[in-house]
Formats: structure tokens, C-alpha cells, sequence
């Protein structure tokens, strides 16, 4: 059997305020397979926005182990972290969290330009990824002359745009309408059942939620509970 891509061990996270230490992450263990679809829901405050940001490397345990891909990242120094992710990780927002001021096809391009991909092969990898997603059309646009779920598209195709491993996906629907939000969660499950994605998202939604075939809840920093299901098409 493969190694898993992701394998987390006894993993803390304490935040220390004053005096006071605060625990968001209580020595949680966790292994996900490559081509994985799983969601993670839990109360606010349970612990599962901090755990999905550990996973994407936007902070260090303070202690337990995590290796991705077979690779220790708590050997990794801040550089090798930041290659990490802008390689193999690719992040959605709820908030989209695109340039205000960069045209659609700018933002989607922009994680090529830290790899040092040529400014034309970029733009061409962008425009061709938009287009897969019906964008075709607002590539010179910024993102307040776009629809939300029409800015969320944008945020998954800068997400895809570096071939990542694994898409890591914060709420990704909390900012639009029901019938917006269905439409992404169907593009995430395109996404996982044509390419075998990696996907874990986030959620409080109970649609959301549905399209994974995996459901692990957080409460108070722990995980109480780790399900496979047979997902429901979005």
C-alpha cells in the first residue's frame, strides 16, 4: 500500500497568551490518501480551521509530527515551507482573497511567477485553466466587476493552476448563495472524480459536507469522529 500524502501524529497546537496557554489543536492523528475527498466540520472554535492551516503548512505544530508526501516538514526551514506550498498546496477562501488591483488572468498566473515560469507560458497555462472553467471571458476583468461564484472560480483556478497535490478549501461557499455554492461544490467534485484530486474542505454545511466521501469532526481541538461515506453529487 502507498505511504499516505498526508500522515500527522499526536499533533499540537498551543498559542500562548500572557501567562496562558491555549491548546487549538489536542494531540490529533490523521492519515489521508492521495485522491481523498474529505470534509472537516466541528463548532466554531473546535479547531478545524487551525488544523486545515497545519496542514497547509501556514503554521508550525508545536509539537507531534507531520509528513507530507513522505517528507518531514518539521525539518523544513521557512523557505523550504513556503516552496512547499506554492508547489504542492494549493489554498480557496471563503473571502477569495484575490488582488483587487490584477486582472483575472494576473491573479491565476501569479503563483507561476514565484516558480519562475516565464511570463508568457504563464499567461498562456492561465488563460487555457480559465477557460476549462468558462472564464474565457473575464480574463481581463479585476475581481469587483466579477460575481462571487464567478470570483471563487478564480480563486480554484489559481488553486489548480501549479498542478498542486492537494486543494485545501476554507469555507468555501460561506460567501455565496445556495444555488452559487452548489455550483463550486460541483466543480470540486468534478475536480476530484475526473483529475483524483486531493480535496479537504472546511465546512459548517450540510450540502457541502455531502460531496465528500470522507467526514472527519472536530470538537475542542480533538477529532471525535472519522467516517467514510458515499458521497452525494452536488
Amino acid at each position: 500500500m502507498p505511504a499516505p500524502l498526508i500522515d500527522i501524529t499526536d499533533a499540537w497546537k498551543i498559542y500562548r497568551v500572557g501567562d496562558v496557554e491555549i491548546p487549538a489543536v489536542r494531540g490529533v492523528s490523521l492519515s489521508i490518501r492521495a485522491g481523498e475527498f474529505l470534509a472537516i466540520t466541528g463548532a466554531s472554535g473546535s479547531g478545524k480551521s487551525t488544523f486545515l492551516h497545519l496542514i497547509g503548512c501556514l503554521g508550525r505544530l508545536t509539537r507531534g509530527s507531520y509528513a507530507f508526501e513522505g517528507r518531514a516538514t518539521t525539518a523544513l526551514s521557512g523557505q523550504q515551507l513556503a516552496g512547499l506550498r506554492n508547489q504542492r498546496i494549493g489554498f480557496v477562501f471563503q473571502n477569495f482573497n484575490l488582488m483587487a488591483r490584477t486582472t483575472v488572468l494576473d491573479n491565476v498566473a501569479l503563483p507561476l511567477a514565484y516558480q519562475g515560469v516565464p511570463r508568457r507560458e504563464r499567461r498562456r497555462r492561465a488563460e487555457e485553466l480559465l477557460t476549462e472553467l468558462d472564464l474565457q471571458d473575464r480574463l481581463k476583468h479585476h475581481p469587483n466587476q466579477l460575481s462571487g461564484g464567478q470570483q471563487q472560480r478564480v480563486a480554484i483556478a489559481r488553486a489548480l493552476i501549479t498542478r498542486p497535490a492537494v486543494i485545501l478549501a476554507d469555507e468555501p461557499t460561506g460567501n455565496l448563495d445556495s444555488r452559487t455554492g452548489t455550483e463550486i461544490m460541483s466543480l470540486f467534485t468534478k475536480l476530484h472524480r475526473e483529475e483524483n484530486i486531493t480535496i479537504i474542505v472546511v465546512t459548517h454545511e450540510a450540502e457541502v459536507k455531502a460531496c465528500a466521501e470522507r467526514h472527519v469532526v472536530f470538537r475542542d481541538g480533538e477529532i471525535i469522529s472519522d467516517e467514510e461515506r458515499t458521497a452525494t453529487a452536488a
